[in-house]
Parts: structure tokens; sequence; C-alpha cells
């Protein structure tokens, strides 16, 4: 006999002593059939990520595209490289209650009000958040997601990719090679700063910064300066918490790691340039907006700094007649910092679990909490 028939049985032998049959048969195994049911679907795990809709603003690795599949999600994919239009993100997130975005995507109160109070989170392919109104995806208990600690090591070794080719005049010297100026050997031909016996100073000792000062100092570096939001802090390599003004004065190399916030916003402006050394470089793998550009435009052509290194700009991508690209004393790379095949494969993963676990009612790996 099904269990099921059993339980039922026992309660019809219950009722029967109490109450007339004819009113209590149909009553009682509706009722609880209905209990066993809901009990077994909760047991067997039923996943509610399964019918659910999710909007996916780009052609993203395809680890975490396979993962909502598997988890039974429909998805609506703007499937190309370049950013979708605002309009057509407005139509496709009509109705779905997952986004899948990249920082490029600005999701704010009109792509929230098209996507519908069903929307339950929001998942970007980035540590960084500034492109999410997060306030209010907060203020309507629609959940966020990020990627932080995956691109940790791989944006660390970006930035010292840029710090050495900046360094190291490697952009001049490849154009160089290719326009035929490479002559006889010359003693003082594209010489270079070197990280030896340097001072090397990092505004905002995170993950990444941390992991940076590990990086480099094998090259020789004498001194780690940072600063930090959280003040003095343990870290891996020997460092020596200071103020911003004293980084800016002693440092030969300054990397900027620090998120974006009010605080930060063109914290690198024409009066931090005029605190630094005329020998220093600037390296930025942060956020565009952290320097002014135009201030710093003007620093590199007058001298004020020696040189720049960025792989993130204002805007971007970077227009084709921007005096950056102009300067001999500016490398700029196309905001690569977390691009290894392995990264990007682990980050579209977790960013597709975020909103598997959303869907699911479960805790996300990566939330932004209020």
């Amino acid at each position: 006999m099904h269990f099921s028939q059993t339980i039922c049985g026992l309660f019809l032998y219950a009722a029967i002593r109490t109450r007339p049959a004819h009113t209590i048969v149909r009553h009682h195994c509706r009722n609880i059939n209905t209990i066993l049911q809901r009990r077994f679907s909760t047991s067997n795990n039923m996943s509610s990520a399964k019918g659910s809709k999710v909007y996916v603003t780009r052609r993203v690795p395809p680890s975490g595209i396979t993962l909502l599949k598997d988890a039974g999600c429909d998805l609506i994919e703007w499937a190309q490289d370049e950013a979708v239009p605002k309009h057509e993100l407005l139509k496709g997130v009509v109705g779905v209650h997952g986004i899948y975005c990249l920082l490029s995507d600005k999701i704010d109160k009109a792509v929230l009000d098209a996507a519908g109070p069903q929307l339950k989170v929001v998942s970007t392919l980035s540590v960084g958040y500034d492109h999410v109104d997060v306030e209010e995806c907060h203020r309507r208990n629609i959940m966020v997601g990020y990627t932080p600690g995956i691109l940790t090591t791989a944006t660390a070794e970006l930035a010292v990719t840029l710090l050495l080719a900046t360094s190291r005049n490697v952009q001049s010297a490849i154009n160089a090679v290719r326009n035929g100026e490479w002559g006889t050997w010359k003693p003082l031909w594209l010489c270079g700063a070197g990280l030896d016996d340097s001072t090397v100073g990092i505004v905002g000792m995170g993950r990444i910064g941390s992991r940076i000062a590990e990086m480099l100092k094998p090259f020789g570096v004498s001194q780690f300066l940072y600063t930090s939001s959280r003040g003095p802090r343990e870290t891996i390599v020997p460092a020596k918490h200071v103020d911003f003004p004293t980084l800016l004065k002693e440092s030969d190399f300054v990397i900027i790691s620090c998120s974006l916030t009010p605080e930060t916003k063109e914290m690198f402006n024409a009066s931090a340039f005029s605190q630094m050394k005329k020998t220093a470089i600037l390296v930025n793998i942060s956020r565009g907006t952290i320097v002014n550009q135009e201030d710093l435009i003007e620093a590199l052509q007058n001298g004020t700094i020696r040189a720049a290194g960025l792989d993130v700009t204002t805007p971007e991508p970077l227009p084709l007649d921007s005096p950056l690209l102009k300067l001999k004393n500016c490398t700029v790379f196309p905001h690569i910092g977390s691009a290894t095949e392995k990264t990007r494969e682990m980050m579209s993963e977790l960013t597709a679990r975020n909103i598997i676990a959303a869907l699911d009612s479960k805790p996300m790996p990566s939330q932004l909490k209020k």
C-alpha cells in the first residue's frame, strides 16, 4: 500500500468514529494528499529558478550561460560583444526575474521600473558596482550580486604589466621597431625608470592592492606606502600606512586600486599632481573618474609628473581624438584588468550562481548587503 494511502486511512478511521463518513471521506483525503504533496515537493528541492526569465546584457563566457540553462532559466540574451543600447535594454528586461549585467550597463531606476515588480536579482560580471543603483535595488528588495576575489590576481598582473610598460617605454619601443626607427644601439635611447630601490605608493590596500605589492616585491622595491579608508592594517608584504599627501610626496610610482566612492571621485586632480615627484609615474587600474582626466593631460603635457599608465579612462572607450592617445608619456589599455580566460570564466560562473541562488531564495555566494 502506498504511504499516502496508509496515512489517509488512519485519518479516515479517526474521523469516522466522530462524524458521518459521507461528510469526511473526500475532505480528509483531499487535505492529506495536499499536505503530502507540499511536503514531498519541499523535500525534493524544486528550484524556483526553473522557468524564471533572465536577461543577459552581452555575449559572455559560456560557462555561466550553461549553469543558468541547467537550472531551467529561460534566457533572453543580447548575444553581441557591443553594449546593448538603452532602449533595447528597457525592452528586453520587461517581465524578467533576473538581470545578468556588465559594468558598462547602467542599471538605474528606469531599468528597474521597466523590468517590473517581479524582478528579484541583479548580478554583475564585475567587482565594481557603481553602475548599479544598489540603494534603489535594496529599497525594492532586489538582491544584488557581484564577483569579488576572483579577479584579484589577474588585475594585479595587469597592474604590474601596465607599470612596466609605462616605466620602460614599451609602447615607444614597439613603435620604433615597426616604424623603422631602430638603428644602431644608442646608450641613452628609450631609457626608462626602474623599480629597483624605488618607493611604491598604493592607494587602496585591499585584495588587489595587496596582491600588487606581493608581485612587485621581487623587483627590488625598497618601500611600500599605502592609504586605506579602513586605516592601518596587517599586510603580507611590509608596508607603511601614511596619509594621502605623504604618499604623493614620497612615491616614485603611485598605483590607484581603491574603489570609486564620492570621496575618491577625482581625488587625483591638479592639486594632487602638484604634490607628486616630477619623476613619478601614475598607474590607474580602478575607475577612470577617480582621476580628473583634464588635469592629468595638463600634468603630462607640462611635465608635472613623468608618465601615466591607464587601464581605465573617462569615457570608455576613449575617443580616438583624445589628447591622451597623442602623448608619448601615456600608455592606455582598453580596460583588460581581469582579461584572462580562466578569470572571465570564473566570473561568469559566479554571476550565474548569484542569480540561481537568489531565484531559489537561497544565500547568494557574493551578495552586496544592505
